[in-house]
């Protein structure tokens, strides 16, 4: 049985001490993966959509265009691990508003795998927060061949 972590500069830093991605066997676990842009660090600047003034305060908020980076930074872990979009088999999803993201949520993930079979199982909750100013989070497990 193989196991190793993964870590690819396609998809940006983990915010503590875990690695990207775990192999172990034929399955592949991705930690938490946010939307922020790749090679950048915490700030808010890096999270696309998302603007703040000097106060912190937010200005912008573009949830839509999380999504799609959240969607983009799993892909370029998967295939950092030698795996593939079409092999995910697992997704939670953490969203901090349900109620005003949720919608939007499932109709962007739907453009993503509306052609694939199988689809993969996925949860969907709320959480009150997640450790950098972003909206969303994905958990995924995926098979490597």
């Amino acid at each position: 049985m193989s196991t190793g972590n993964i870590n690819t500069d396609k998809a940006p830093k983990p915010v503590g001490l875990y690695p990207h991605a775990r192999q172990v066997g034929d399955l592949l676990f991705l930690s938490g993966i946010g939307p922020r842009v790749a090679g950048s660090g915490d700030g808010d600047s890096q999270v696309p959509g998302l603007t703040v003034n000097k106060n912190g305060l937010f200005e912008a908020f573009d949830f839509e265009a999380q999504v799609h980076s959240v969607f983009a930074n799993v892909k370029a872990v998967l295939e950092a691990s030698g795996s593939r979009w079409e092999n995910l088999v697992d997704i939670t999803v953490f969203l901090v508003d349900m109620k005003r993201d949720f919608l939007i949520f499932n109709r962007v993930y739907a453009e993503y795998f509306k052609d694939m079979d199988p689809k993969p199982c996925r949860t969907t909750v709320e959480v009150k927060a997640l450790p950098t100013p972003i909206a969303i989070e994905l958990k995924c497990v995926a098979t490597v061949q």
